[in-house]
């Protein structure tokens, strides 16, 4: 019996799944296992960023192992076609006030242009109601950067 390997994507092709995805999961080192969660972010052709909010156990996570892997998935409903990106980096907080403010629009940018519904805010620190411009002209969420890339495993199906 013959096991048939999944292609693997080239820098091109990940890099466009990356590009016009916005949903992540993050995978932290937890004490015993490890903690997943879901993420929004954007890219900017070289790093992702992510936000996130200034509570729960990512936070504490983070602080003690800032190691992370990180993956961006497209797929079809019935699984005929599917491609997938992980990465193993390590996250840095964004502290430069200007580069805050510069990826805050980023995020009020890509919400609008893949029209999230406004209940996304709930879960970046804000209420539903209020308006997405509200990520840029407020901090209630921190922004972290995947940097530090050490490996890239991206496949697509055949």
């Amino acid at each position: 019996m013959e096991i048939v390997k999944i292609p693997q994507m080239d820098k091109a092709e990940y890099d466009n799944l990356i590009e016009e995805g916005y949903l992540s999961r993050i995978a932290f080192q937890g004490n015993k296992y490890p903690y997943i969660a879901p993420f929004l972010y954007v890219f900017d052709g070289k790093f992702l960023y992510f936000l996130a909010t200034k509570y729960g156990r990512k936070n504490d996570l983070f602080r003690q192992h800032p190691y992370v892997s990180v993956e961006v998935e497209r797929y079809t409903s019935d699984l005929s076609s599917y491609t997938f990106v992980t990465m193993q980096g390590y996250l840095v907080q964004l502290e430069d006030a200007i580069e805050k403010k510069i990826i805050r629009q980023k995020f009020v940018d890509m919400i609008k242009s893949k029209n999230l519904s406004q209940n996304i805010l709930a879960a970046l620190g804000h209420k539903p109601e209020e308006p997405i411009e509200s990520i840029a002209s407020e901090e209630r969420s921190n922004i972290w950067k995947l940097t530090g890339v050490t490996d890239i495993v991206a496949l697509k199906n055949l």
